[in-house]
């Protein structure tokens, strides 16, 4: 089920029922008016990043945001499958140091600005549990619809939003359910932040580009199950 609030059902045969006098008569079946609506996103949490170990257990579970931001196309696929056998060896550097202490901060700011609470939640998708993803922050717009704030710190000056963040929102966005994400960045210059604020955009949900991911992050478990 690539979007949480759509299902596609299968028609169904007619039933053929045959009288006593020996003529038949066809019965269609009575079909359900609604389907059965998503579960809510709190109701599949996993597991928080407070608690570290739980979470990067849980992670290595499944198929993160973070690796669904790699997940550009076949290539990547065994790629990602080898580091979730293997591990990556990668254990941050002075950058990823530098945005997880600016992302409290960052994080007020939004929620300040735009009503976005801070998040450390991992939660699944509607019926995925291998299907994961963190967000930064969880929210509601004026219609009451769920909304999420990914932030990140980067040294450059976009010129353009990077194509493997999208992804990496896209896919957030399909796990919990959401229709809109705020992307927000902090540039700094020697980790010290440029501007007094950070720049913002709203990122809208984007179903082909679900369909997709979701195709390869499939491919990926298909791997690995076939490795164990």
């Amino acid at each position: 089920m690539l979007s949480p609030t759509y299902s596609q059902r299968c028609p169904r045969a007619l039933a053929a029922v045959v009288g006593e006098n020996g003529e038949v008569t066809f019965v269609q079946p009575m079909l359900s008016l609604w389907d059965e609506p998503p579960r809510d996103h709190r109701d599949r949490l996993v597991a928080r990043s407070s608690d570290r170990v739980a979470w990067l257990r849980a992670r290595s579970k499944g198929i993160t945001a973070t690796d669904a931001a790699r997940l550009s196309g076949i290539r990547s696929v065994q790629a990602i499958a080898l580091e979730k056998v293997h591990g990556s060896g990668f254990g941050g550097n002075a950058y990823t140091d530098h945005g997880r202490a600016r992302e409290p901060e960052i994080a007020r700011w939004v929620n300040g600005e735009y009503g976005i609470s801070p998040s450390d939640g991992l939660f699944h998708a509607n019926g995925e549990r291998q299907h994961l993803a963190t967000p930064d922050g969880l929210g509601r717009s004026h219609a009451g619809d769920l909304v999420l704030a990914e932030i990140k710190t980067t040294k450059s000056a976009w010129q353009s939003i990077p194509r493997s963040y999208l992804r990496q929102i896209w896919w957030q966005q399909y796990v919990l359910g959401a229709e809109r994400t705020l992307l927000v960045w902090e540039q700094h210059l020697d980790f010290v932040p440029v501007n007094i604020t950070p720049e913002c955009r709203w990122i809208e949900r984007d179903e082909n580009e679900i369909h997709s991911l979701v195709q390869l992050a499939n491919q990926v478990l298909d791997v690995l199950a076939r490795q164990r």
